[in-house]
């Protein structure tokens, strides 16, 4: 079987060869933890996962190291952790504030992802685990010429860098132009990136032979990646957001470090994900949390729903298509059980080998016999139920109706006591009421 990757880094759909078959490495950018993730944190957490599932089929589930990473040091963990240690009042270090912080929100993360049927990866390096391997690379840039030290910085020099602009095929021109650049007097240039900056007493911070301070986002990465799979590994992934600056720079500084060597073989990328139409922002109110949703629609629903679109393409996430793809979820398992060792279908399993073209490997699970239904890799979490048909919701339609008319009644002689009741008492059993101009419709709450 051959697998087909698009690879940003050479804008084609290359044949897919690891560097070691017997030890097949990805990184795939994981959460920052000062909240919960977003919906768009959970499309890459599947893609990967069903990449991650797809390599362990084809070299052995012994054979795939899946690295995925918490970051851990960021400004508004750090923000956070300053408060809270404020508002508590104990005497304990801020470092241990911030682990607190973290802990509890990646121990929410993991539960959320685990409820999507994500494996889970080999390893899960913390950034705070490996700020010693962070100041080591730094140190190994800044003797190879491609850092220097500035007022308690560290600072990449881009310039330094003939091929920097790469992955995101950009011209530093260009770069410069689009980016948010913070323009201060100890740069050599505006477009050097920092590796290391200066902490306050106050903030989290590591002793350094730059002095105390904390790494820069994209030094961790980097760091982390060498310190859990070596040099080079087979594919990176992430969201299409990082591609500049965050990959960008990783890749600079991996290089640097590491005598040109490559970071990564295979960069991939998922699309962005919008909310009903538009961009999610909290300013908006449309800012909806994996955990949120989880407490409405199973997991697998969830899963599913995002991999009815190929994992380039943006994304448009929408009720009226949670909706669809439960009933879809519910029609097949109406049809099948759960199978011990569910069989992949050939074709299904050439659509996913087709850089995961998931709505393919969907429309061949539609053409499957009951058999093949159960294969997929995690497309469907067979091993993983979590639609209870049983538990599917009984509705009386000629009842509901019933309550309408008393409530429009009651809407009628003003009694909105009586008319608040009946719609509370059908929301209780599932039912939402919608009002408008044509009159009063309902739905089953998922």
């Amino acid at each position: 079987m051959t697998i087909r990757l698009y690879n940003t880094l050479t804008r084609a759909k290359d044949v897919f060869t690891p560097i070691d078959p017997t030890n097949v490495r990805m990184y795939v950018c994981g959460p920052t933890v000062y909240d919960f993730a977003h919906i768009g944190n959970a499309r890459p957490a599947i893609v990967f996962d069903v990449l991650f599932r797809l390599l362990r089929y084809s070299y052995g589930p012994d054979h795939v190291t899946y690295v995925r990473n918490i970051t851990d040091i960021d400004d508004k963990i750090n923000a956070r952790a300053a408060e809270r240690a404020a508002k508590d009042g104990r005497n304990v270090p801020i470092l241990q504030v911030l682990r607190e912080i973290t802990e509890a929100t990646y121990g929410v993360y993991r539960e959320d992802v685990t409820a999507l049927n994500c494996l889970q990866p080999t390893y899960m390096p913390r950034a705070t685990e490996h700020v010693t391997q962070m100041i080591a690379m730094t140190q190994n840039l800044i003797v190879a010429g491609y850092a220097y030290a500035a007022e308690g910085h560290v600072l990449f020099r881009v310039k330094k860098k003939a091929d920097y602009g790469k992955l995101a095929r950009r011209s530093l021109d260009d770069m410069l132009a689009g980016a948010r650049i913070d323009v201060a007097p100890y740069k050599e240039d505006p477009m050097d990136f920092v590796l290391w900056k200066p902490s306050t007493p106050d903030q989290p911070g590591w002793d350094s032979p730059w002095g105390y301070g904390r790494p820069g986002w994209h030094l961790e990465c980097s760091a982390m990646i060498e310190a859990t799979m070596g040099e080079t590994i087979d594919i990176h992934g992430g969201g299409i957001d990082l591609v500049f600056p965050h990959h960008e720079n990783e890749i600079a500084q991996s290089e640097g470090a590491h005598h040109g060597h490559p970071l990564a073989n295979v960069w991939m990328h998922n699309g962005f994900l919008n909310v009903e139409g538009e961009k999610m922002s909290k300013s908006l109110g449309n800012f909806v949390t994996i955990n949120e949703l989880l407490k409405d629609w199973p997991g697998e629903v969830l899963r599913f729903n995002m991999l009815r679109t190929h994992y380039r393409q943006p994304m448009d996430w929408t009720v009226a298509g949670m909706s669809e793809s439960w009933k879809t979820l519910e029609k097949w398992y109406g049809v099948t059980e759960p199978l011990a060792n569910p069989k992949v279908g050939a074709a299904f399993l050439e659509a996913l080998s087709d850089d995961l073209n998931t709505p393919a490997a969907i429309a061949e699970l539609h053409k499957a016999g009951d058999d093949d239904l159960a294969g997929g890799l995690g497309l469907l979490g067979f091993s993983n139920v979590q639609l209870n048909l049983a538990a599917k919701k009984q509705v009386d339609e000629a009842a509901i109706a019933t309550a309408i008319e008393a409530r429009k009644a009651a809407r009628a002689r003003k009694d909105f006591k009586e008319s608040d009741r009946i719609r509370d008492d059908l929301l209780a059993q599932g039912i939402v009421l919608k009002d408008g101009p044509a009159g009063t419709t309902w739905e089953i709450k998922r």
